[in-house]
């Protein structure tokens, strides 16, 4: 069984995922409304990755013996200025949800809870992955926010390829 401390942390996790699920809604849906398909796309995708991490912290839970708690979360952010605002507001999301992660990780090192530090890992490997996509996102939307033809162009080009990975945490419900 995870520390309790951890335990508790990764259910507060679990909300925070499910409200980045949400949030990435609203941006695919905002570039949706648009007739940005390549960006609604992106969001979409992005939006059900992060209720795959969201599931993946309730499969550890429910497979160390844990209590899961589905934690409500806030409504999202659904007005945008302009174009560059939903990657903007993306990026500050994974920089946060960074935070969190190395935090869990903090607390299992020093509960000594070395198989939720190990959990923890794929995380970290998947918050550097996703701060260099939006970075990079943001830089493109912020350079061409004006010529959507343009992002949407790049986002089909450098973002259309996406493979699972053998090496993630099993989904609850998967």
């Amino acid at each position: 069984m995870p520390a309790a401390k951890f335990a508790e942390q990764l259910n507060v996790q679990i909300g925070n995922e499910l409200a980045a699920h949400n949030q990435y809604l609203a941006c695919a849906v905002y570039y949706d409304a648009l007739t940005m398909p390549q960006m609604s796309a992106f969001f979409y995708a992005q939006a059900l990755e992060e209720r795959g991490h969201a599931m993946m912290m309730v499969q550890y839970l429910l497979d160390t013996g844990a209590d899961v708690v589905i934690p409500g979360v806030d409504a999202p952010v659904a007005q945008f200025e302009d174009v560059v605002a939903p990657v903007s507001l993306a990026l500050d999301q994974e920089k946060r949800v960074t935070e969190q992660v190395y935090e869990l990780t903090r607390i299992a090192r020093s509960e000594h809870d070395y198989a939720s530090e190990q959990f923890m890992g794929w995380f970290i490997k998947e918050q550097v992955e996703e701060v260099a996509t939006m970075s990079d996102l943001l830089a493109v939307v912020t350079r061409n926010k004006d010529e959507l033809e343009d992002i949407e162009e790049y986002v089909a080009r450098e973002q259309g390829s996406s493979s699972d990975d053998p090496t993630a945490p099993r989904q609850a419900g998967a």
